[in-house]
C-alpha cells in the first residue's frame, strides 16, 4: 500500500512516528520480531509509545527480557541526550508544557 511506502521513506529519513507505525503494521501481521526491530529503533530515538509497545510485547511473551532491557536503556539514553540546562530551567519556570518541550 502507498501509505506504508510513505512511512518507509519517512522512517529511513529519521521520522520516529513513521518508524513506530511500521512496527504497528508488522505487529498486526504477526511479524513480532520485525515489529520489535522497528520499535527498538524509535525507542532509541526517545519515542515513548514504542517503549510501551515493547513493554506490552514483553508482558505478552512476544519479546524477551533482553529486548525489553535494551529498550529501557535505549529510551533512557535518548531522554538523557535531550536534556540541557535551558530545558531544565524552562521546566522549573513552567514553560515546558506551553512550548512543547
Amino acid at each position: 500500500p502507498r501509505g506504508i511506502r510513505h512511512w518507509q521513506q519517512a522512517a529511513m529519513e529519521g521520522d520516529v512516528e513513521s518508524r513506530h507505525n511500521l512496527g504497528v503494521v508488522e505487529f498486526r501481521e504477526k511479524n513480532y520480531e520485525l515489529a520489535a526491530q522497528h520499535w527498538m529503533i524509535s525507542v532509541k530515538m526517545g519515542y515513548e509509545r514504542s517503549l510501551d509497545a515493547i513493554k506490552q510485547m514483553f508482558k505478552d511473551g512476544r519479546a524477551t527480557k533482553a529486548q525489553y532491557a535494551e529498550a529501557l536503556l535505549g529510551y533512557r539514553d535518548a531522554v538523557e541526550e535531550t536534556k540541557s540546562p535551558q530545558r531544565e530551567e524552562a521546566k522549573k519556570l513552567g514553560l515546558a508544557k506551553r512550548h512543547g518541550f
